[in-house]
């Protein structure tokens, strides 16, 4: 017997009856051969975190454009934090942790440069539009690897698409990552918020932080702990009707007071505008494409607005700008 059939014996044994075991995985879309040593999600948990799109998530906005600072969170950070809220949950509640991780680190792959305001501006001039949580899909089945993509398991992939706030996932694991990433981008926004001096933790509304707790940490203990108390035992993973109530609340105080307010929306309108300029320029030139982009166009049928949206949400913010001077902003000439 191997070591992943050992492995596997083991999850059948301590797992919950309602996990998602790695024997019972629905599998790929294209056959492989079971590796000896790591069980299915496993497999699929460390091809994202070898990914190109995986390791560009440092360089990509959270929500304050190329902040003056190194501990404002960037789009990887975000994401190793939803991953360690959601393995928390999921081991507390004996589900999967390896699909759970995967599905956590994964989750973002497809955001654009420049956080919600690239994804927005690409959405409103893409033909067939534009939403992160379906390109983190095309990443990693279509994009990734040259245009092979990573080949993942149907529950993963699942996961990944339905971790918005409408998203209705098919497995536990997947629940507890779309929960653990708002429970994550609302106390790591606060933080940073902070940080920023937009206000400070005594400005929180208290309606919403008597019940929520008074420091991120509090928070962060609270809302974690209810969703495990709250879950135990049951088919589905759900937080106290209290603590949901004063968290929706919270987040909509956030895009009032800090999503939507000045500080981090101050360089937004330079942003989406270069992101356009790229578009433009790409959409005229597409023979300036890297070639993998090219043979989907020309070999795979693939709409030409839809390949160059490809390539610049799949830019961090440092290398759009980068382009954008390459090709808009004129250079000294030397002898």
């Amino acid at each position: 017997m191997t070591i992943r059939e050992n492995l596997e014996r083991l999850e059948e044994q301590y797992l919950s009856p309602y996990a998602a075991l790695s024997s019972q995985s629905k599998g790929r879309d294209v056959w492989e051969p079971d590796c000896d040593i790591r069980p299915i999600y496993q497999r699929d948990r460390d091809r994202i975190l070898h990914s190109k799109s995986f390791r560009r998530l440092k360089h990509k906005t959270q929500v304050f454009l190329a902040p003056e600072g190194d501990h404002y969170r960037t789009r990887l950070t975000h994401t190793l934090e939803v991953s360690q809220i959601a393995r928390t949950i999921a081991k507390s509640l004996r589900l999967n942790e390896d699909l759970t991780e995967a599905v956590a680190l994964g989750h973002d792959l497809g955001h654009t440069p420049f956080g919600h305001s690239g994804e927005y501006v690409l959405n409103q001039i893409c033909p067939q539009g534009f939403a992160h949580y379906e390109q983190s899909v095309r990443v990693v089945e279509r994009l990734e690897k040259g245009g092979k993509g990573l080949n993942l398991t149907w529950e993963v992939r699942d996961g990944i698409r339905n971790h918005r706030t409408s998203g209705h996932p098919s497995t536990l694991e997947g629940a507890v990552v779309r929960l653990s990433d708002k429970i994550a981008y609302i106390n790591h926004d606060i933080d940073d918020a902070i940080r920023a001096k937009m206000f400070i933790e005594r400005d929180l509304p208290t309606q919403f932080t008597d019940v929520l707790g008074h420091s991120v940490r509090e928070r962060l203990n609270l809302m974690i702990h209810d969703i495990i108390e709250n879950s135990q035992g049951k088919p589905q993973i759900i937080m106290s009707s209290g603590m949901e109530e004063a968290m929706k609340g919270l987040r909509t105080w956030m895009f009032d007071n800090v999503y939507c307010s000045d500080v981090p929306k101050q360089e937004e309108s330079k942003a989406q505008q270069l992101i356009v300029f790229l578009y433009e320029y790409y959409c005229s030139h597409v023979e300036k494409l890297p070639g993998e982009y090219l043979v989907m166009m020309e070999h795979q049928g693939e709409a030409k607005e839809r390949v160059v949206c490809d390539y610049i949400a799949g830019m961090s913010d440092s290398y759009a700008i980068d382009k954008f001077e390459e090709l808009f902003v004129p250079k000294a000439w030397k002898v």
